[in-house]
């Protein structure tokens, strides 16, 4: 949807008539400081994802798990036996 310079000059003719003209620089002035703030926290939210996509994640060590199995049995983990005191 593009907006030529027609369409442009009726709008803003009729913000005027609509606001005044005492109130358009002032609608202007908070409008720009509205793009200007919106454009600036986009900025930020990028800033963020991009350093959090970038930074490495933690590598986990994974839990140490106890066996009592020695070394002369099988070296096969589903071949592993757990020795129970009773």
């Amino acid at each position: 949807m593009n907006l030529g310079p027609m369409e442009v000059a009726i709008i803003f003719f009729v913000v005027l008539l609509i606001f005044g003209p005492k109130k358009l620089p002032e609608l202007f002035r908070s409008f720009g400081k509205s793009i200007r703030e919106f454009k600036k926290a986009s900025t930020e939210i990028e800033d963020d994802i991009r350093t959090a996509m970038e930074s490495e994640p933690e590598v986990r060590k994974p839990a140490s798990t106890t066996t009592t199995a020695s070394s002369s049995e099988a070296k096969d983990p589903n071949d592993l036996k757990l020795h129970r005191d009773s």
